[in-house]
């Protein structure tokens, strides 16, 4: 009776002569295999890590230490000032400094946004990446969230230290506290939006250098330029549109918010806080843009050929 042909057998006969199949070294894996959310987490550990420069050479730590020590510099000196002085409160409210120190953060975020999705574009990394049991919902929910995180980091840290130096001082712990709350929701809101919008305005182009451009760009020529329109209006008695100006850049919008509703001191000309009606209308554009920078960042990594 001859043996049944099975199709390894009749693949195995159709081989070229002399064909054989070699062990090159590769060894089986036996261990746990980790799901998405192990990729995710992982993907936003690394992305953080890198974006204050942890793990890539002396170089690439530079400017985000130079920057965050810029960043502290104001909050020492405020404390500074309250302990030599012996003053019963700072010279200087949390989210006045966070306002006040916008074009650190718009380098800071021009600096670390390009360099979590630009690179991966530019290299095409994002096939190895999704080779893994990793969406690509995945990798913008991980990239979002380390850059958001960093962002918080950059711009609480001196929050922290004006905290920690008006305990220090002496100064009342309720006043504290109120005031370190009242900065941590604002650098809450702040990260986010700045995360959403660095991060959407880098994965256009997988040049960094084009992508940081861009970043400054978007962040600063719209708040300088809504500024000096506010201070035309105001100077010429038209003090009616002021307030709404302040929806059409991120620092202003974040201005207008904390102004209105985190006990900050108003920036705008004339030190306006917003009204009702406008301060509603604040928060519904700063969530719009949270989320529409998030969903638009999911429709930009859905496209073909990423």
């Amino acid at each position: 009776m001859s043996a049944e042909t099975t199709p390894t057998t009749a693949r195995a006969a159709e081989a070229p002569a002399g064909a054989s199949i070699h062990d090159i070294g590769y060894r089986h894996y036996d261990g746990e295999r980790h799901g998405r959310a192990y990729v995710r987490r992982s993907l936003y550990v690394q992305s953080l890590r890198g974006a204050f420069g942890i793990g890539r050479s002396a170089r690439s730590k530079v400017l985000p230490i130079l920057l965050l020590t810029f960043m502290c510099v104001p909050a020492v000196i405020i404390v500074a000032i309250a302990v030599f002085t012996d003053a019963h409160s700072l010279v200087a409210k949390p989210t006045n400094l966070v306002i006040g120190a916008m074009p650190l953060i718009g380098l800071f975020v021009a600096a670390v946004a390009p360099q979590l999705v630009s690179r991966d574009l530019r290299f095409n990394t994002m096939p190895l990446y999704l080779s893994r049991p990793m969406e690509r919902s995945d990798y913008v929910a991980a990239k979002f969230a380390a850059m958001a995180t960093a962002v918080a980091v950059f711009t609480g840290l001196p929050l922290l230290v004006m905290f920690l130096g008006g305990l220090l001082g002496k100064l009342k712990f309720a006043d504290q506290a109120r005031s370190f709350a009242f900065g941590l929701v604002l650098v809450a809101l702040f990260s986010l939006l700045h995360a959403g919008i660095g991060l959407l305005v880098a994965s256009v182009t997988p040049r960094r250098g084009f992508g940081v451009g861009a970043i400054i760009a978007v962040l600063t020529i719209p708040y300088f330029a809504v500024n000096m329109l506010m201070g035309i209006l105001w100077y010429n008695d038209r003090q009616g549109p002021v307030e709404w100006l302040g929806l059409l850049s991120p620092g202003t919008l974040m201005s207008g918010v904390q102004s209105k509703y985190l006990d900050g001191t108003s920036d705008f000309p004339g030190e306006i806080v917003v009204s009702d009606v406008a301060g509603a209308v604040y928060l519904l554009v700063t969530a719009l843009l949270i989320a529409g920078s998030y969903a638009l960042l999911n429709v930009r990594y859905r496209r073909a050929g990423l």
